[in-house]
Protein backbone atom coordinates (compact mmCIF):
# COMPACT_ATOMS: atom_id res chain seq x y z
CA UNK A 1 0.00 0.00 0.00
CA UNK A 2 2.79 2.58 1.10
CA UNK A 3 4.42 1.86 -1.95
CA UNK A 4 1.12 2.68 -4.07
CA UNK A 5 1.09 5.72 -1.97
CA UNK A 6 4.41 6.96 -3.04
CA UNK A 7 3.09 6.94 -7.14
CA UNK A 8 0.07 9.41 -5.86
CA UNK A 9 0.56 13.53 -6.00
CA UNK A 10 1.05 15.08 -2.81
CA UNK A 11 -1.97 15.39 -0.41
CA UNK A 12 -4.41 12.99 -2.78
CA UNK A 13 -5.11 9.81 -0.95
CA UNK A 14 -5.79 6.42 -2.06
CA UNK A 15 -9.75 6.39 -1.60
CA UNK A 16 -10.19 9.40 -3.63
CA UNK A 17 -7.46 8.05 -6.08
CA UNK A 18 -10.09 4.72 -6.64
CA UNK A 19 -12.89 6.94 -6.81
CA UNK A 20 -11.58 9.27 -9.47
CA UNK A 21 -10.55 6.08 -11.33
CA UNK A 22 -13.43 4.07 -11.32
CA UNK A 23 -15.26 7.16 -12.34
CA UNK A 24 -13.19 7.45 -15.24
CA UNK A 25 -14.45 4.09 -16.43
CA UNK A 26 -18.16 5.36 -15.90
CA UNK A 27 -17.55 8.77 -17.66
CA UNK A 28 -15.97 7.21 -20.65
CA UNK A 29 -18.77 5.34 -21.39
CA UNK A 30 -21.24 7.77 -21.06
CA UNK A 31 -19.83 9.60 -23.70
CA UNK A 32 -18.86 6.64 -25.86
CA UNK A 33 -22.37 5.55 -25.97
CA UNK A 34 -24.16 9.12 -25.79
CA UNK A 35 -21.61 11.69 -27.23
CA UNK A 36 -21.52 14.38 -23.91
CA UNK A 37 -21.89 14.51 -20.67
CA UNK A 38 -18.43 12.54 -19.52
CA UNK A 39 -16.18 14.98 -19.75
CA UNK A 40 -17.71 17.41 -17.88
CA UNK A 41 -18.87 14.52 -14.96
CA UNK A 42 -14.88 14.33 -15.01
CA UNK A 43 -13.83 18.09 -14.28
CA UNK A 44 -16.82 18.08 -11.45
CA UNK A 45 -15.33 15.05 -9.58
CA UNK A 46 -11.80 15.80 -9.94
CA UNK A 47 -12.93 19.27 -8.86
CA UNK A 48 -13.25 17.37 -5.62
CA UNK A 49 -9.98 16.51 -5.07
CA UNK A 50 -7.89 18.25 -6.70
CA UNK A 51 -6.25 21.41 -5.78
CA UNK A 52 -7.79 24.58 -8.67
CA UNK A 53 -4.47 25.01 -10.07
CA UNK A 54 -4.20 21.48 -11.08
CA UNK A 55 -7.17 21.14 -12.27
CA UNK A 56 -7.70 22.53 -15.81
CA UNK A 57 -4.51 20.93 -16.84
CA UNK A 58 -5.33 17.15 -15.02
CA UNK A 59 -8.45 17.17 -16.88
CA UNK A 60 -7.35 18.12 -20.14
CA UNK A 61 -4.67 15.25 -19.70
CA UNK A 62 -7.42 12.92 -18.67
CA UNK A 63 -9.91 13.67 -21.05
CA UNK A 64 -6.64 13.71 -24.06
CA UNK A 65 -5.91 9.89 -23.17
CA UNK A 66 -9.63 8.83 -22.63
CA UNK A 67 -10.83 10.46 -26.06
CA UNK A 68 -7.65 9.58 -27.77
CA UNK A 69 -9.11 5.90 -27.00
CA UNK A 70 -12.25 6.55 -28.41
CA UNK A 71 -11.34 7.89 -31.67
CA UNK A 72 -8.74 4.61 -31.68
CA UNK A 73 -11.10 2.57 -30.99
CA UNK A 74 -14.52 3.91 -33.18
CA UNK A 75 -11.67 4.71 -35.87
CA UNK A 76 -13.52 2.73 -38.40
CA UNK A 77 -16.39 5.51 -38.05
CA UNK A 78 -14.60 8.62 -38.20
CA UNK A 79 -15.49 10.96 -40.96
CA UNK A 80 -11.94 11.98 -42.14
CA UNK A 81 -13.28 14.43 -44.94
CA UNK A 82 -14.68 16.39 -41.80
CA UNK A 83 -11.71 15.82 -39.25
CA UNK A 84 -8.85 16.67 -41.95
CA UNK A 85 -10.08 20.04 -42.30
CA UNK A 86 -11.17 20.41 -38.67
CA UNK A 87 -7.39 19.92 -37.60
CA UNK A 88 -6.06 22.04 -39.75
CA UNK A 89 -8.87 24.67 -39.01
CA UNK A 90 -8.06 24.27 -35.16
CA UNK A 91 -4.26 24.27 -35.47
CA UNK A 92 -5.34 28.10 -37.33
CA UNK A 93 -7.17 29.09 -34.79
CA UNK A 94 -5.19 28.13 -31.71
CA UNK A 95 -2.24 29.80 -33.23
CA UNK A 96 -4.41 33.26 -33.78
CA UNK A 97 -5.46 32.91 -30.42
CA UNK A 98 -2.29 32.39 -28.91
CA UNK A 99 -1.48 36.42 -30.47
CA UNK A 100 -5.16 37.72 -28.95
CA UNK A 101 -5.83 39.23 -25.51
CA UNK A 102 -9.26 39.68 -24.89
CA UNK A 103 -10.25 39.94 -21.56
CA UNK A 104 -14.54 38.54 -21.11
CA UNK A 105 -16.32 38.52 -18.11
CA UNK A 106 -16.26 34.68 -18.07
CA UNK A 107 -20.44 35.03 -16.79
CA UNK A 108 -20.98 36.70 -20.03
CA UNK A 109 -19.29 33.92 -22.07
CA UNK A 110 -20.71 30.98 -20.22
CA UNK A 111 -24.26 32.53 -20.76
CA UNK A 112 -23.73 33.62 -24.79
CA UNK A 113 -22.09 29.72 -25.06
CA UNK A 114 -25.45 28.30 -23.49
CA UNK A 115 -27.60 30.05 -25.34
CA UNK A 116 -25.31 29.30 -28.54
CA UNK A 117 -25.21 25.47 -27.83
CA UNK A 118 -29.63 25.12 -27.48
CA UNK A 119 -30.24 27.26 -30.59
CA UNK A 120 -27.82 24.98 -32.29
CA UNK A 121 -28.99 21.78 -30.74
CA UNK A 122 -32.48 22.37 -31.34
CA UNK A 123 -32.16 24.22 -34.88
CA UNK A 124 -31.25 22.91 -38.00
CA UNK A 125 -28.97 25.16 -39.89
CA UNK A 126 -30.01 24.98 -43.57
CA UNK A 127 -26.93 23.23 -45.78
CA UNK A 128 -24.84 22.07 -42.42
CA UNK A 129 -24.29 18.66 -43.75
CA UNK A 130 -23.28 19.60 -46.88
CA UNK A 131 -20.64 22.53 -45.87
CA UNK A 132 -17.28 22.52 -47.94
CA UNK A 133 -13.99 21.57 -46.34
CA UNK A 134 -12.99 25.12 -46.56
CA UNK A 135 -16.66 26.26 -44.19
CA UNK A 136 -15.17 23.27 -41.69
CA UNK A 137 -11.79 24.81 -41.70
CA UNK A 138 -13.30 27.96 -40.89
CA UNK A 139 -15.71 26.97 -38.17
CA UNK A 140 -13.10 24.96 -36.40
CA UNK A 141 -10.95 28.25 -36.30
CA UNK A 142 -13.39 30.17 -34.38
CA UNK A 143 -14.45 27.02 -32.15
CA UNK A 144 -10.59 26.75 -31.39
CA UNK A 145 -10.37 30.39 -31.10
CA UNK A 146 -12.92 30.39 -28.47
CA UNK A 147 -11.28 27.58 -26.70
CA UNK A 148 -8.48 30.81 -25.90
CA UNK A 149 -11.46 32.35 -23.79
CA UNK A 150 -13.58 29.83 -22.16
CA UNK A 151 -12.77 26.18 -21.43
CA UNK A 152 -16.66 24.07 -21.84
CA UNK A 153 -16.31 23.81 -25.49
CA UNK A 154 -17.10 20.30 -25.84
CA UNK A 155 -21.03 21.02 -25.48
CA UNK A 156 -20.16 23.73 -28.47
CA UNK A 157 -18.07 21.09 -30.23
CA UNK A 158 -20.87 18.29 -30.09
CA UNK A 159 -23.92 20.73 -31.43
CA UNK A 160 -21.26 21.81 -34.16
CA UNK A 161 -20.81 17.92 -35.30
CA UNK A 162 -24.22 17.19 -34.50
CA UNK A 163 -25.44 19.42 -37.12
CA UNK A 164 -23.00 18.38 -39.81
CA UNK A 165 -23.48 14.70 -39.12
CA UNK A 166 -26.96 14.51 -38.79
CA UNK A 167 -27.87 10.68 -39.55
CA UNK A 168 -24.73 8.62 -37.98
CA UNK A 169 -24.42 8.09 -34.47
CA UNK A 170 -21.78 6.15 -34.71
CA UNK A 171 -19.45 8.72 -37.25
CA UNK A 172 -20.53 11.95 -35.17
CA UNK A 173 -19.24 9.76 -31.61
CA UNK A 174 -15.71 9.18 -33.56
CA UNK A 175 -15.08 12.16 -35.29
CA UNK A 176 -15.90 14.00 -31.85
CA UNK A 177 -13.61 11.98 -30.40
CA UNK A 178 -11.07 12.90 -32.88
CA UNK A 179 -11.48 17.00 -32.77
CA UNK A 180 -11.78 16.15 -28.84
CA UNK A 181 -8.41 15.04 -28.92
CA UNK A 182 -6.79 17.75 -30.98
CA UNK A 183 -8.29 20.25 -28.48
CA UNK A 184 -7.36 18.85 -25.00
CA UNK A 185 -3.92 17.90 -27.40
CA UNK A 186 -3.20 21.84 -27.66
CA UNK A 187 -5.04 22.52 -24.34
CA UNK A 188 -1.73 20.12 -22.62
CA UNK A 189 0.82 21.21 -24.87
CA UNK A 190 -0.25 24.89 -23.49
CA UNK A 191 0.11 24.32 -19.70
CA UNK A 192 3.06 22.14 -20.35
CA UNK A 193 4.38 25.09 -22.10
CA UNK A 194 3.44 26.93 -19.15
CA UNK A 195 5.41 25.26 -16.64
CA UNK A 196 2.86 22.99 -14.95
CA UNK A 197 4.15 19.64 -13.65
CA UNK A 198 2.32 16.59 -15.39
CA UNK A 199 5.46 14.14 -13.85
CA UNK A 200 3.75 13.96 -10.70
CA UNK A 201 0.45 13.33 -11.83
CA UNK A 202 1.33 10.75 -14.69
CA UNK A 203 0.54 7.83 -12.77
CA UNK A 204 -2.56 8.49 -11.68
CA UNK A 205 -3.59 9.68 -15.11
CA UNK A 206 -2.26 6.67 -17.18
CA UNK A 207 -4.57 4.65 -14.35
CA UNK A 208 -6.75 6.57 -15.06
CA UNK A 209 -6.82 6.95 -19.36
CA UNK A 210 -6.59 2.53 -18.69
CA UNK A 211 -9.57 2.60 -16.78
CA UNK A 212 -11.50 5.11 -19.04
CA UNK A 213 -10.58 3.04 -22.38
CA UNK A 214 -12.07 0.09 -20.81
CA UNK A 215 -14.90 2.21 -20.20
CA UNK A 216 -15.46 3.37 -23.89
CA UNK A 217 -15.22 -0.02 -24.36
CA UNK A 218 -18.11 -0.96 -22.79
CA UNK A 219 -20.16 2.42 -23.73
CA UNK A 220 -19.17 1.49 -27.51
CA UNK A 221 -21.58 -1.56 -27.09
CA UNK A 222 -24.13 -0.04 -26.21
CA UNK A 223 -23.76 2.52 -28.64
CA UNK A 224 -24.03 -0.04 -31.54
CA UNK A 225 -27.25 -1.15 -29.76
CA UNK A 226 -29.06 1.68 -29.66
CA UNK A 227 -31.52 2.83 -32.28
CA UNK A 228 -30.41 6.47 -34.13
CA UNK A 229 -33.97 8.02 -32.97
CA UNK A 230 -33.08 7.46 -29.42
CA UNK A 231 -29.38 7.96 -29.42
CA UNK A 232 -30.78 11.45 -30.75
CA UNK A 233 -32.93 12.50 -28.41
CA UNK A 234 -30.73 11.47 -25.34
CA UNK A 235 -27.76 13.16 -27.05
CA UNK A 236 -29.74 16.64 -27.58
CA UNK A 237 -31.17 16.21 -23.75
CA UNK A 238 -27.79 16.01 -22.67
CA UNK A 239 -26.27 19.04 -24.76
CA UNK A 240 -29.50 21.04 -23.34
CA UNK A 241 -28.94 20.18 -19.85
CA UNK A 242 -24.71 20.85 -20.09
CA UNK A 243 -25.78 24.13 -21.89
CA UNK A 244 -28.51 25.12 -19.23
CA UNK A 245 -25.64 24.51 -16.34
CA UNK A 246 -23.31 26.91 -18.38
CA UNK A 247 -26.43 29.32 -18.13
CA UNK A 248 -26.96 28.88 -14.37
CA UNK A 249 -23.21 29.50 -13.65
CA UNK A 250 -23.08 32.57 -16.11
CA UNK A 251 -26.14 33.97 -14.31
CA UNK A 252 -24.71 33.14 -11.16
CA UNK A 253 -21.57 35.11 -11.93
CA UNK A 254 -23.40 38.04 -12.47
CA UNK A 255 -25.51 38.21 -9.20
Amino acid sequence: MQAVAALLPDGLGLLPSLVLIVASFFTSALTAAFGVGGGVAMLALLGLFIPVSGLIPVHGAVQLGSNTGRAWHQRAHIRHSIAAPFILGSLAGAAAGAYVVVQLPDAVLKLVLGAFVIAVTWSKIPGAARLSRAGLALGSAVLALTTMFVGATGPLLSAFFGQIIPDDRKALVATHAAGMTLQHALKVAAFALAGFVFARWLPLIAVMVASGYLGTIYGTKLLEKLPEEIFRRWFKIGLTLLALDLIRRGLIGLI
